[in-house]
């Protein structure tokens, strides 16, 4: 028998095992028992560790399968189309409405690797929030890594959004150009807040967001060993690897600097200003540095950093964004995890916002893991899809 007939066997005793096996209520049965999404996680590292398969692949062949095809409803209208040449899928409600709508421009998560506005739990999530908002909602495809580098995933989202934004685009759906939010989740929520960011110095763009909302967000790359980082090092769905590989993925394909960030070796001393912006010792809340000693960074080498300059540019990393800059973002929903590795980016970002005086709603979920809005089989899904169009319609 062969590698892909040894992996396809491997994959369907996992599905058959994910289908019969019930899944558990909460993040402490998640992380300490046998369950279908743990098993994942040992799968796709017990294939890497034969050769069967390396773990980003298992994790693409995964989102693959539950795509869906544009499929419009009793409620909402459901298109594909393209915005400037890039692929977006759009949802609008069926009922008649005599005042413009608002809209949500949303960006997924995966990676910058990973995913597509077809996945599953991104279409229902679009759909539930066009029905129940009664609002349009722009779900944005962009090129993915590793075919693709920075800045192509953020410049292929940029331009759909201001395609988004022109006069004619929001008179063509019906939008209110003063009701208008950017979303994302994970590395759609570091892309979401670059965008907002940027958006504040395009004298192209005349229409302000109203609001952003930030999904367990990525929001920066400068330090690997915030104490989110250490405690959350081995859970899934998000291990320090992976997250790693992702993001230095995003940069570039050198494995030099993603052998770097696992040392957290990678931030040239020209940079270490930089670090004041991300310090966890003064940005995080006390709890969370019980049993934790920040250390000072030890720097990398300078010809890495000016060789990919990526992960020090504030398009991927928004926390470092001046003071100045953040002041004028919009009023903001951010969800932070407790079980997450991305947990101490959000933390910090809310800090940073609310001391320039942005008006911030933390929603931090403390049985919540990295990556639920792609689990619609968790119960913890619809729980934060409701939280989260709640909070749109009180703010949008």
């Amino acid at each position: 028998m062969g590698r892909r007939s040894w992996f396809l066997l491997l994959l369907g005793v996992l599905a058959a095992y994910c289908i019969y096996t019930p899944l558990p209520e909460n993040i402490e049965e998640l992380m300490l028992t046998n369950t279908p999404l743990k098993a994942i996680a040992h799968l796709a590292t017990f294939l890497e560790f034969l050769g069967l398969g390396r773990y980003f692949d298992f994790f693409t062949l995964m989102m693959i399968f539950p795509e869906v095809p544009p499929t419009s409803d009793k409620n909402v209208i459901v298109t594909d189309t393209k915005f400037n040449n890039i692929p977006v899928r759009v949802y609008v409600p069926r009922r008649k409405s005599d005042t413009l709508r608002r809209s949500v421009f949303y960006i997924h998560g995966g990676g910058w690797s990973l995913g597509s506005a077809a996945f599953i739990s991104y279409d229902l999530l679009s759909r539930k929030t066009a029905d129940r908002l009664d609002a349009v909602v722009v779900s944005t495809n962009y090129r993915l890594a590793p075919k693709y580098h920075f800045p192509v995933q953020f410049e292929d989202v940029y331009d759909a959004i201001k395609w988004f934004l022109r006069k004619n685009i929001l008179e063509e759906y019906g939008v209110d150009p003063g009701r208008i939010a950017v979303s994302g989740d994970s590395s759609g929520g570091n892309l979401a807040a670059a965008v907002a960011q940027q958006l504040l110095d395009d004298p192209d763009v005349k229409i302000r967001l109203k609001v952003q909302s930030l999904i367990y967000p990525a929001l920066q790359t400068l330090d690997l060993e915030t104490p989110s980082y250490q405690d959350n090092a081995h859970v899934p769905v998000l291990p320090k690897s992976l997250a790693i590989w992702f993001c230095s993925n995003y940069i570039t394909s050198d494995s030099a600097l993603r052998k770097a960030m696992m040392r957290n070796q990678h931030v040239p001393v020209e940079a270490a200003p930089l670090f004041k912006l991300v310090n966890w010792s003064s940005l995080l809340p006390e709890r969370f540095l019980k049993g934790h000693v920040y250390k000072a960074p030890t720097f990398g080498s300078s010809e890495l950093a000016r060789k990919h300059p990526g992960f020090l540019d504030v398009r991927v990393a928004p926390l470092l964004a001046a003071d100045s800059k953040l002041r004028d973002l919009p009023r903001t929903y951010l969800v932070t995890c407790q079980y997450d590795i991305l947990r101490d980016d959000g933390f910090m970002y809310v800090r940073r916002l609310r001391d320039v005086g942005v008006p911030v709603t933390h929603n931090h979920v403390e049985d919540g893991f990295h990556g639920i809005l792609s689990l619609p089989v968790f119960k913890i899904y619809y729980r934060l899809m409701d939280e989260y169009i709640w909070w749109l319609d009180e703010n949008l």
